[in-house]
């Protein structure tokens, strides 16, 4: 199915991986720019930003397993799998290397594909995200979570969404918020859960990202409550990457988007 966004023409696909459909949007024509979503996110957070990148670029705006319209993998999905995937995906689409850019949880499975596939990488682009692992007492919050969701899926979903912007966020950015909440409860309990488990087991790959040979960098909010600056800041010059500061907190491609948008056109 084709569909016109801001004049620009992208497409409806469907992948099936493993007996799966992986659903995505494919736009534009050029370098490819893969553009993998965060938690509890769809690829349609990247339509506005796609649309600018799409002028230059071929973009892929894939729905990771379990969410979106996309199938589950597996009860319990890794970074690994989905990084594969992924590498799945460029290979059916006859793309050798790609830019990827990844929010949040789409940075993990950035860094993860980028551990596995180094040479296919022509540039990296964390949005809001690390290479480190979730610390011990963010495993316990994501097992509290795991909890939660399983006795009450809507309130798990306010109060996850919720914890993601600054107060100043919240009053500025009411109907976008509530946008996400009402998308989010469309994605199944399974998925949901599948997902909280792969960030909760995900490994440190901040010495993969230093060794990683192609272009990097990493974009992070100032006040970003989930993610803060002042740990991105250190890890930036251990792993050599370039870093560069918005006024947002962690939803910046909603709360920041023309400044995310000047900055990611400034890199591809």
């Amino acid at each position: 199915m084709a569909i016109f966004v801001n004049e620009l023409q992208y497409t409806k696909m469907i992948f099936h991986y493993h007996n799966t459909p992986i659903h995505y949007h494919k736009q534009g024509t050029g370098p490819v720019i893969v553009m993998l979503h965060g938690f509890l996110e769809s690829s349609s957070m990247w339509q506005k930003i796609a649309a600018v990148l799409a002028k230059e670029n071929t973009t892929l705006m894939i729905d990771l397993p379990g969410f979106g319209q996309s199938g589950m993998l597996e009860k319990t999905h890794t970074m690994e799998n989905m990084a594969i995937m992924v590498c799945e995906l460029l290979a059916f689409e006859n793309f050798q290397s790609a830019t990827l850019i990844g929010h949040s949880m789409g940075g993990y499975v950035a860094l993860a594909f980028g551990e596995l596939f180094p040479e296919k990488i022509e540039k990296l682009i964390l949005l809001n995200s690390s290479p480190s692992p979730d610390s011990i007492s963010r495993k316990e919050n994501r097992n509290r979570a795991l909890t939660i969701i399983n006795k009450n899926k809507a309130a798990f979903i306010t109060m996850a969404i919720g914890n993601l912007f600054t107060v100043e966020e919240k009053s500025r950015h009411t109907l976008a918020i509530k946008g996400l909440k009402n998308e989010a409860l469309h994605h199944s309990v399974n998925g949901i859960t599948a997902a909280i488990k792969a960030m909760r087991d995900r490994k440190d790959r901040t010495t993969i990202l230093k060794n990683l040979p192609c272009e990097k960098h990493i974009i992070a909010g100032r006040f970003d409550l989930i993610i803060p600056l002042e740990d991105i800041v250190p890890l930036s010059k251990q792993t050599k990457i370039t870093l560069h500061a918005t006024d947002s907190g962690h939803m910046s491609w909603l709360t920041n988007g023309q400044e995310v948008i000047a900055l990611l056109r400034g890199i591809v």
